[in-house]
């Protein structure tokens, strides 16, 4: 079976026992026990989401007792301001996790996978799943506080030995720390996979289609908070950048600047003209 691909499988004529090809003219091809093509595509899904939420469970767990737990017993070199910026909020994301997939396997239909219903799961942890957003928006700062430390020898061979202790495969931290962020970017493709795969008269077909949606737009948020909060940086500096400033900070009223240019100022009577630059914010000029 050829998982993931675009074209329907219900084209391709398939080997049945005896050798010989079922290519019967009901244009549904049949897997034993009465089961169709689709079916089996979503039973594929199905066991792929349950198999990565559980290798991942798995990952942040090694995160947690591996690294974190190593680093805490180290004063002398992490302070505990170091170890929110390197980590963020992954063991809140690691608690949150186990919870979800306990509830994607008390939907999962051992004996017949594709009748699991587990759209409901997304949508019930789709305002638990908006903690990503402070870890994504967090990352860049893990980054460059990693990439300072590994400047020197003792750090990178203390993470070293954490992963070596923990049996984790052979990955820099800063390689581990980025899978949360593609995690959840990973959701709204596996559920558009699996909704392909669901037929419309399937008792799960609204939920996977509302979940979705829910997904997609947790990534839109956290995209959308991340963008506010550069924008806020970029006008921080923008303002600090400005000698002898005079008045209240544009955060005070404004999160971001729209447009900014020369404009020429005219007095009268002598009609003098003088060029200005001028800022617009969304909140004021």
């Amino acid at each position: 079976l050829r998982v993931n691909q675009d074209e329907p499988m219900e084209d391709y004529p398939l080997k049945v026992e005896g050798g010989k090809e079922d290519d019967s003219s009901s244009g549904t091809c049949r897997f034993g026990m009465g089961q169709t093509t689709k079916d089996q595509m979503r039973t594929n899904v199905i066991n792929e989401i349950i198999s990565t939420e559980r290798d991942y469970i798995k990952h942040l767990k090694d995160i947690c007792e591996g690294y974190i737990k190593q680093c805490r017993k180290r004063a002398d070199m992490f302070t505990e301001e170091q170890l929110k910026t390197i980590f963020g909020n992954i063991e809140d994301i690691y608690k949150c996790q186990k919870k979800f997939v306990k509830a994607l396997e008390k939907k999962f239909n051992k004996d017949h996978p594709h009748l699991s219903e587990v759209g409901s799961c997304f949508l019930e942890y789709q305002t638990e799943f908006q903690i990503y957003s402070e870890y994504c928006n967090n990352h860049p700062n893990a980054c460059m506080e990693l990439s300072r430390l590994t400047k020197v020898n003792k750090y990178v061979y203390f993470f070293e030995a954490c992963r070596l202790l923990q049996k984790m495969i052979d990955i820099s931290l800063d390689g581990f720390l980025l899978t949360p962020v593609q995690k959840i970017c990973k959701y709204p493709l596996q559920l558009a996979e699996l909704l392909k795969y669901t037929n419309p008269q399937h008792r799960d077909f609204k939920d996977v289609e509302a979940a979705l949606n829910a997904m997609k737009n947790v990534a839109r948020l956290i995209n959308e908070r991340k963008r506010r909060l550069e924008n806020i940086d970029k006008i921080a500096q923008w303002q600090s950048s400005i000698e002898d400033w005079e008045g209240e900070d544009v955060l005070v009223r404004s999160s971001e600047l729209i447009y900014s240019g020369e404009l020429t100022k005219i007095s009268h009577p002598q009609a003098k003209s003088q060029q200005r630059m001028f800022f617009l914010f969304d909140h004021q000029l």
